[in-house]
């Protein structure tokens, strides 16, 4: 049993809204009031989707954007100009294999994957100046999680019925102990997922043609699952 030597000054814990970005400034600041400094920002805030493309309003789409992309480079901007200030940092940001590869379903979802990936890879090219700051992208798999308790559905008013079997996912503490190696050793984007799903990510960067044939093959099966109430939620 590993007893914590953390004494009640060492945790703040704050209430946080990714969407009120008008927030995000004040919540900077309290943590540094509070410890001084920020060492590390983990960006893992968002929301999945389940839905065709074709039925779904897009006012979805705009809630996913506000949340998953616009939401974390929001607290970045804040955090970074800190860790600018100080020459030092980390910004690690939880993407996904769905800002790697497509998939159905998760037309949204991949989207705001995807900007999150250019956003970020951009940004490190923006800061060679300081190389004591990291810049590093996590992409998970499937995991278990909440996340398939909430997903994003055609509308948000709707919520998905069927949550489906986990058992097959990695582990959520491997997931995490992977992150944390992945950070420490500042590996700039870390894919964290057993096979298949990491076979696929293989073919995707370096045999894109064989990965959309085999997605469009794997892809009619989940929406005729998905049509038929089988539910299958990626990370």
């Amino acid at each position: 049993l590993e007893i914590s030597s953390l004494s009640e000054n060492d945790i703040l814990v704050l209430r946080l809204d990714l969407t009120d970005r008008s927030s995000h400034e004040a919540a900077t600041n309290s943590v540094l009031k509070h410890f001084g400094k920020i060492d590390v920002l983990v960006n893992n805030g968002g929301r999945s989707q389940r839905s065709l493309f074709v039925d779904t309003n897009l006012d979805v789409y705009n809630a996913i954007i506000e949340l998953n992309y616009l939401g974390t480079i929001s607290l970045t901007k804040h955090v970074l100009n800190h860790m600018i200030q100080r020459k030092k940092g980390k910004i690690v940001t939880v993407s996904s294999v769905m800002g790697i590869m497509g998939a159905p379903l998760a037309t949204g979802y991949c989207a705001s994957k995807h900007a999150l990936q250019g956003f970020f890879n951009s940004l490190r090219t923006e800061l060679t100046d300081y190389p004591e700051i990291s810049v590093i992208q996590i992409c998970p798999g499937p995991v278990q999680s909440q996340i398939i308790q909430n997903v994003f559905t055609e509308n948000l008013a709707k919520s998905i019925e069927n949550s489906g079997d986990q058992s097959h996912k990695m582990p959520t503490d491997r997931c995490a102990r992977l992150t944390l190696v992945s950070v420490a050793n500042d590996v700039q984007e870390a894919w964290i997922s057993d096979h298949p799903y990491l076979a696929v990510c293989y073919l995707w960067q370096y045999a894109p043609t064989w990965a959309w044939w085999l997605m469009n093959r794997m892809g009619k099966k989940r929406i005729q699952n998905f049509k038929s109430g089988i539910v299958s939620v990626q990370r």
